[in-house]
């Protein structure tokens, strides 16, 4: 596991093949940590679905109303959701959406990020200043590579548990 330096902003994402750190970076963009950290906590993001993974390019996730595996699981409809919570104000920077950039997944309002995130698979430098970039992962990228591809995939990965590493 990578060394963490600042528990209350890190993340630990169990996946069937391991754990993934990852950084938040709240300095970058605190609404979209905040928010992460207060699903985590909330266990809402427990047995989510990765409902839209895109080889060479990323894995899409955190569909808490519509693609928790034990609770809601639709398929037709994962992807389509988000929280009861308010969607949150864009917090664009120049951090780049690089190979384990998290990223705010959105419609096409560039407000409208709730709980849904994507990781790259590589640098999408032609997300940059469109997406808010709110972390990156810091060790485990290799389970992340490894998570079902699909639209939605066949036999959908999920996220076992998402923790505040401070709660752990």
């Amino acid at each position: 596991m990578a060394d963490i330096k600042d528990p209350e902003n890190t993340i630990i994402m169990t996946l069937t093949g391991g754990e993934v750190v990852i950084a938040l970076l709240p300095d970058v963009a605190p609404l979209h940590t905040a928010r992460m950290k207060e699903l985590a906590r909330a266990g809402h993001y427990d047995n989510v679905s990765f409902h839209r993974v895109i080889d060479g390019f990323m894995a899409q996730t955190g569909d808490v109303e519509h693609a928790n595996m034990e609770k809601n699981y639709n398929p037709g409809r994962a992807g389509t959701g988000g929280s009861d919570l308010p969607d949150l104000t864009a917090e664009f920077s120049k951090i780049p959406h690089a190979r384990g950039a998290l990223g705010a997944a959105r419609s096409s309002s560039p407000n409208s990020a709730n709980s849904q995130f994507f990781i790259s698979f590589k640098d999408n430098d032609f997300l940059n200043g469109q997406y808010t970039v709110y972390g990156n992962v810091m060790s485990g990228m290799e389970h992340v590579d490894a998570i079902a591809k699909g639209e939605p995939p066949v036999n959908p990965d999920r996220m076992i548990s998402v923790k505040v590493a401070a709660d752990v």
